[in-house]
């Protein structure tokens, strides 16, 4: 039976597919989770609540127009192929198929490290058939042979996943519970930013975080507004997501800590400034 293959973010999953083509045995499906569990609300995230706190979330994020309902009106259920649907699928496999075994690979990064807590506190019945790949502080070749240090998957290249599969290995029952429990902290705490302090430790800090950084990179003369996130995430370990640094913009405009011209939709469509 092929394996199943779990990683976050299409990138890795684009990465890790070219290893199957140099090794037969590593050969499976790949399901790629998309929500970047490391930013914005987990408050209650297991239930429909929760999920549906987190999608609003992202609709501010990312701008998208939420349909207005009249009031009394039936809504229609709404269709969801995200995360959470692909999780009830893997789910049913599981429990369809008792030999199923699933990989979940992770880089080092808080992404990689929410995603996996978020997954194995709901898969405590499948103990024994969970294996993680945790590819913290390993040395990697890249394509000129140099040696480095992946954060990401995809900044790996195909031949190298083969020298990674060897660090498999089941999670165990402890691990479990005490993963499990530090999921339960995460979504209690519900801090704004989720920053990977080394191995799995998970710290929280607020919504603000980098408002900072982005403010010491605002001039008193307009500049494209990408520009300013790539200057910010130019400087970070790890980098934040560039939407989330847009709606960190946009909210300072809101405050008017900056100025804009254009239209506040992506980051290449306004320019900012610091206010005269």
């Amino acid at each position: 039976m092929e394996l199943v293959h779990i990683v976050f973010g299409e990138s890795s999953a684009t990465a890790l597919s070219g290893a199957f083509e140099l090794d037969e045995t590593l050969k499976g499906e790949v399901l790629y989770f998309e929500d970047d569990l490391s930013v914005g609300p987990l408050f209650i995230l297991d239930t429909k609540d929760g999920q549906s706190g987190r999608k609003q979330w992202w609709n501010q994020l990312t701008g998208a127009q939420v349909p207005v309902v009249a009031e009394g009106a039936e809504v229609a259920p709404e269709e969801d192929n995200g995360d959470f649907e692909k999780f009830r699928q893997l789910k049913a496999l599981l429990k369809a198929e008792p030999e199923q075994e699933v990989w979940i690979w992770a880089g080092q990064n808080a992404r990689d490290v929410c995603g996996y807590y978020w997954l194995i506190s709901q898969m405590y019945d499948f103990a024994g058939r969970i294996h993680i790949l945790y590819l913290n502080n390993l040395p990697f070749l890249n394509e000129k042979g140099g040696l480095f240090y992946p954060t990401h998957l995809h900044q790996i290249i195909p031949k190298e996943f083969l020298k990674a599969k060897k660090l498999a290995r089941p999670v165990s029952l402890a691990e479990f519970e005490i993963d499990g429990d530090e999921w339960s902290r995460m979504m209690n705490e519900n801090a704004g930013i989720r920053l990977l302090e080394g191995g799995k430790k998970i710290k929280g800090e607020p919504t603000v975080f980098y408002d900072k950084e982005l403010l010491s990179q605002v001039t008193a003369e307009f500049q494209k507004a990408f520009k300013v996130i790539g200057l910010v995430t130019g400087k970070l370990k790890y980098p934040v997501m560039d939407q989330f640094l847009g709606w960190r913009l946009k909210e300072l405009i809101k405050q008017e800590k900056i100025e804009s011209k254009g239209e506040l939709k992506t980051i290449r469509d306004f320019e900012v400034k610091l206010p005269a």
